[in-house]
């Protein structure tokens, strides 16, 4: 049986480009020690099925494919679009 690591959401700052269509597009990530890192290329991005919500974007880090969410926020405040987080190990 495999043993299956602990996760933990951490939210980043993520500065994204908006094109004319409204596409939202992740341009790179900033920890919240400051660390800041561009995203070389995003592969897809998808609804996750069992939360309508929130959004998955496969990206590219230094070469490295990982995952980046969104979660859109109830609309309790017109300049708040929502929240990037991504999984960690705990």
């Amino acid at each position: 049986m495999t043993e299956r690591t602990a996760t933990r959401k951490v939210f980043v700052k993520v500065n994204s480009d908006f094109d004319t269509t409204g596409y939202m597009q992740p341009r790179s990530i900033t920890w919240l020690d400051g660390r800041s890192f561009p995203i070389d290329a995003v592969r897809d991005c998808r609804p996750v099925s069992d939360h309508p919500e929130r959004s998955c974007y496969t990206i590219i880090i230094k070469g490295e494919e990982k995952r980046l969410y969104f979660d859109r926020s109830e609309p309790l405040h017109a300049s708040c679009c929502g929240r990037w987080w991504v999984e960690t190990a705990s």
